[in-house]
């Protein structure tokens, strides 16, 4: 029966469409086919990097072919494929070998016309108008300020006070008191709401500052485009004569070198400017994985400031002024129980909030504490499964390597118990909110530089031997099932 024949069976019987594919898949396939490899390739690739990033490098992507391994992609030009080989080849990889079940090379061709003579001539042909591709590559970033964003929004507790203070010290003397400022702390915890604030707060003190704001993978993408159309100059005119730049999610920049590159030379360039920078990041400079050290130590010049988990008297406070702002009266037994039990950050505090509120007053009474547990059943029950402790990743890593829990904090140095140490370390550093020298203490009062060696020579690891990652990936799948 010819390829063609089986393939008309398959679908007339309705077949899944996964079967469908990896029967192409394992028979060679037509354009045709291909195009429906790309689609399930696609859709891996889309839980393995951000949408924005998706929708700028891989959405214009079109399936070229697949043949005994080999995966053929067309291009639009030659940044794309550059751009995808240096940031995304890896995940590109992972995704289509996911859908395709074996090793993959992914090769591309440039779908790029020659300009034909009816081109050249008169550029009015471009069907989209000049204006606009302007005003789609030159955005009024302080517009992005969020209007709630204020420093009389937010809530200081012990948690983030230090944080506030700083923040607050910039806004009133931008690039006199500490530059860069450099805030860092877990998803959630209010680093963009200070870095709105501070912004904010400049403006109001001086209408006419310029004052620029975007996340790191908003920086890479403009950079890109500038790179693309020919506009270098006016990007770095852009970025280099702001007066106060934000950036939020440095830890975006990781692996980007050209990025790190243009942006070290936008953070000297503003600097020896005396103009203010404000860094935020999930992790201290020194922490943040593949940034080249000559950016970290600039991101130490001035002051970092960590923002910790709030306790339970601020998460109560954060209730009561969120449930003031949005005119609903609950009681404080009701925000008591919310306070103790969503705990994991300021985010989904608020979400709890908001779905209490919105109950109470579509139901127009007044709502009991059974009631709350019901609504936040879905809250409470991912509290109780991101409880992961030190303890318990030792437990796991020694499960997986075997090895006696009590190598986890010995002196002892030999390989089979040095590498599941340090892989714990690792885990407890990506897993849990505590310290490096928290860290330390719990694996028998190491210090901290020793836990941020464990963790980049674990990254390393990972990043060169696949059958070390899968180990890892192992136990953090684990981990992460009984949280």
């Amino acid at each position: 029966m010819t390829i063609f024949l089986k393939l008309v069976f398959l679908l007339v019987c309705r077949i899944p469409e996964d079967l469908i594919a990896q029967h192409m898949i394992n028979n060679g396939t037509t354009s045709m086919d291909s195009e429906l490899l790309w689609n399930k390739v696609c859709h891996e690739l889309q839980n393995l990097i951000s949408p924005d990033a998706y929708q700028r490098w891989f959405s214009p992507i079109t399936a070229c072919g697949y043949e005994s391994g080999r995966l053929t992609l067309g291009v639009d030009n030659s940044i794309y494929q550059y751009w995808i080989e240096e940031n995304y080849l890896g995940q590109l990889k992972q995704a289509a070998e996911l859908v395709i079940g074996q090793n993959v090379d992914v090769v591309f061709e440039s779908t790029e016309s020659s300009p034909s003579p009816k081109e050249d001539s008169p550029k009015t042909e471009n069907p989209i108008p000049v204006a606009d591709v302007q005003s789609t590559r030159h955005k009024d970033y302080r517009a992005k300020l969020k209007a709630n964003y204020e420093f009389r929004s937010f809530v200081v507790g012990v948690n983030n006070q230090f944080a506030h203070a700083a923040a607050l010290a910039v806004s009133e003397s931008p690039s006199k008191v500490y530059n860069p400022l450099f805030i860092h702390g877990a998803v959630g915890l209010g680093k963009t709401h200070l870095m709105h604030a501070v912004g904010h707060h400049i403006i109001q003190r001086k209408p006419s500052a310029k004052v620029v704001y975007v996340t790191s993978e908003q920086f890479t993408n403009e950079f890109i485009d500038a790179i693309q159309h020919g506009e270098l100059v006016k990007f770095r005119r852009r970025f280099r004569h702001a007066e106060v730049l934000l950036i939020d999610d440095v830890q975006f920049f990781s692996g980007k070198d050209r990025s790190q590159e243009e942006f070290f030379h936008t953070f000297n360039a503003l600097f020896d400017g005396n103009k203010q920078i404000v860094l935020s990041s999930d992790a201290p400079p020194s922490d943040v994985s593949n940034l080249e050290q000559r950016l970290v130590s600039r991101f130490e010049w001035g002051l970092t400031a960590e923002l910790q988990p709030p306790d339970i008297e601020t998460r109560l406070a954060i209730l009561r002024a969120k449930a003031q702002k949005i005119k609903v009266r609950l009681g404080d037994s009701v925000l008591l129980f919310i306070a103790e039990r969503v705990k994991a950050n300021i985010r989904r505090l608020e979400g709890a909030l908001n779905r209490v509120a919105a109950w109470a007053t579509l139901n127009d009474r007044k709502i009991t504490q059974e009631q709350v547990e019901h609504l936040l059943k879905d809250f409470i029950q991912q509290e109780a499964r991101q409880v992961i402790t030190i303890e318990g990743i030792q437990k796991r890593v020694a499960e997986r390597f075997d090895i006696r829990m009590t190598d986890m904090t010995s002196k002892r140095r030999p390989a089979n118990i040095a590498v599941p140490r340090m892989v714990a370390m690792y885990l407890s550093r990506r897993l849990t909110a505590k310290s490096l020298q928290e860290i330390g203490d719990a694996f028998g009062g190491r210090d901290h530089g020793t836990v941020l060696h464990a963790c980049k020579t674990v990254e390393g690891r990972i990043n060169s031997d696949e059958k070390f990652r899968q180990s890892v990936d192992y136990v953090t799948t684990k981990l992460e099932g009984v949280k």
